[in-house]
This record gives structure tokens, sequence and C-alpha cells, in this order.
């Protein structure tokens, strides 16, 4: 069945056929190099057992990457029909293993996709993928079961999701990320590596959920609200922020948010008056 996709036209000239071109409202960067949508593909753990979505297919580069690969079955979900006729080409030679869901990937309700979990891989357009990301690590923490996300994200927040205390690109999205998941980048992309060419440079980030972490987690809306209200104002210290007895926390107060480990952020959450946050 590999055999099939593998003889479809090239990417470039399915989108010519169908007069498709990247559209900016929809941070459209598509990729063409086939060496390097195999390696994001290949980079997905367990991939053969794995149903996996992704989101922004566009011209189906990555799609054609996780079938060859092996993936068990894909579920693309795609905001722009215009893609429509090149999916569709790809569904017809897939035997099954892809569907496509047109729609908004920020209001998918990932708990109907696929009830024994999946993995998510996907060239997350730049405008929305830290929103998406965060929605996901919701979801994560409140029990859906995604096995594993493997994401290219501009470089920039690829950087914050992984970065350490004092770091500094360590934020909202390193403290949330980190107390959900183990975070890695597992490589940079050049951004003459898309169509168009955008300004800023990639990486792809690896992010596998922890149960062991999310078990400590109660409340995910309290220690996002809280990763809010001390790095909405990082430059502060935290006790001219949020008047608490801060001793109890082994802190004085003088400290600032980007001083505060995960561990602690979450030892907070757990501890503090919800009507101060």
């Amino acid at each position: 069945m590999t055999d099939k996709i593998s003889s479809l036209p090239p990417v470039s000239e399915m989108m010519r056929d169908c007069g498709l071109e990247p559209k900016k409202q929809f941070g459209q960067n598509f990729l063409f190099d086939l060496n390097l949508t195999g390696k994001i593909a290949r980079a997905v753990p367990d991939i053969e057992k794995n149903v996996v979505v992704e989101v922004g297919p566009g011209p189906a580069g990555l799609t054609r990457a996780l079938l060859m690969a092996g993936a068990k079955k894909v579920v693309a979900i795609e905001k722009d029909k215009t893609t429509e006729p090149i999916l569709s080409k790809i569904v017809e030679v897939s035997n099954g293993r892809l569907e496509v869901i047109y729609g908004d990937a920020l209001k998918t309700d990932l708990s109907k996709l696929n009830k024994t979990g999946f993995s998510i891989c996907s060239n997350l357009p730049y405008n929305v993928g830290t929103e998406l990301l965060i929605n996901w690590l919701h979801e994560i923490a409140n029990g859906i079961n995604i096995k594993s996300l493997t994401c290219m994200f501009q470089k920039e927040v690829a950087q914050r999701i992984v970065a350490d205390v004092k770091d500094a690109q360590y934020g909202r999205l390193s403290v949330i990320a980190n107390l959900i998941a183990d975070t890695k980048i597992l490589f940079d992309v050049p951004n003459t590596a898309f169509v168009p060419r955008p300004k800023v440079q990639s990486a792809v980030v690896q992010i596998i959920p922890n149960k062991n972490k999310i078990a400590k987690i109660k409340d995910i809306k309290k220690l996002e609200k809280l990763t809010a209200k001390l790095f909405g104002q990082r430059r502060k210290m935290i006790r001219a922020i949020i008047k608490t007895d801060w001793e109890k926390f082994g802190l004085s107060g003088t400290e600032r948010a980007e001083e505060l480990t995960p561990d602690l952020f979450l030892k907070i959450a757990c501890n503090i008056d919800a009507n101060l946050l």
C-alpha cells in the first residue's frame, strides 16, 4: 500500500495541478523535502502501533511520510478546504488509513478521535501552534490519552517549551509543559525548507506525557492562572504580585517568577488560596 502512496506525483506538482497556494491567514508554510518529512515521521514513537493525529496537513507532504512510515492510521485535521482535491487523492490510495476532518483544530474534541489513545505529529501553523499545545497539555492533564507529540514550532517557541528555570526563555509554557511531560528538541529546521520561506527558524520538539508527573497535578486551571499572574509581571517580586505568606513555601517573596522551578509552581498552586489568583 505504501507503493501506491510513493507513486503519487510530487507534492509541488499536485499543488500546481489543483491551483493550491499557501495562505497567510492560515499560517501555512509547506514542506516539500521528503527527507525532512520522513525524518519527522520516523521520530514518532511506535508509529506502526499508533493512530497519529496531524493538524494542518496542507498538501500532505508530512501526511504521506506518516503513512509511508507505517502509521496504523492518520487522522488529519484541516481548516482549509481548498486542500481537499489533494487530500482526497491520498485517501483513495491509503486503504482506509487516512481520515480527513475539515474543521478548526482548536475546536476539535480530541476525546472523540480515538478512545484507545493517539499520538500527534504536525508541522503546526505558526499562528496557532502555541495555543494548540496549551490546549493539548490541558487535555492530557484532564485524562485524554495523548501518547506523544512530535511537532514543529517556531524555534523561539520550541526553546520556551524545553527551557529550564533561569533560562532566558523560561516562562509559563516551560512550567506547564514540563510539569506534564518530558520534553526535548529533536532537531532544528532551517527556514529554507519551507514554501514560502518564513523569516524565522523552526525546530521539531518531542513531548512525552509523564504519568507520574500528571498524577501530582490537582487543578490544571489553577496552575495556569498562577503562572499567568506571576509571569505576566515577571520583572516584579512575587510578593508584589500576590499577597500571601510566602514563607510557607520556603520563599522570602523577593523572588521573581523566572526563579521558581516547575515543582515550586505546582506546590504553590496546590496550596494557595484560589481567590488570590
